[in-house]
């Protein structure tokens, strides 16, 4: 009998003051096992897509609408790992709040949030999302490179 696949999908959030500024990542403390830090993420409902669960769960946990945000549909991550001894698949997106000021509410789910350069962030992330992180911030500095070039 084949172990049911765990999926789970979300949104890598950042800001930056300009187009070719740092990138700041914006990640959230969870309130409940070993407050690990993730960016918003959550279980995929029956019926639903993964990428609307990924705004569904990233409104419920840190109040941050679609309408707030930029989101980059052609560059997605996929996350494969085992959670107790079950595979488990996250996709992730990259999307850019377009006020960088904007108010993060966080759910019950988590106790803190924090804006982090890409080093930071990583020393806070599980290695398989940490490297993610750091394949998502190249291709989003390439793009801003390349954009600068042409125009």
């Amino acid at each position: 009998m084949a172990v049911a696949e765990l999926r789970a999908a979300g949104l890598i959030i950042f800001r930056r003051k300009s187009f070719t500024g740092p990138l700041e990542y914006l990640l959230l403390q969870t309130s409940y096992g070993k407050h690990h830090w993730t960016p918003p993420k959550g279980h995929v409902d029956p019926g639903e897509s993964d990428m609307q669960t990924a705004l569904r769960e990233t409104e419920e946990e840190s109040g941050l609408k679609k309408s707030s945000l930029e989101i980059m549909e052609h560059v997605q991550k996929t996350l494969n790992y085992e959670v107790r001894g079950k595979p488990k698949t996250v996709i992730y997106w990259p999307a850019e709040v377009k006020d960088y000021n904007v108010a993060v509410q966080l759910s019950n789910e988590h106790q803190d949030f924090k804006w982090l350069s890409l080093d930071k962030a990583c020393e806070l992330l599980h290695d398989t999302m940490s490297v993610a992180l750091r394949e998502v911030d190249e291709e989003l500095r390439n793009a801003a490179k390349y954009y600068t070039e042409i125009y």
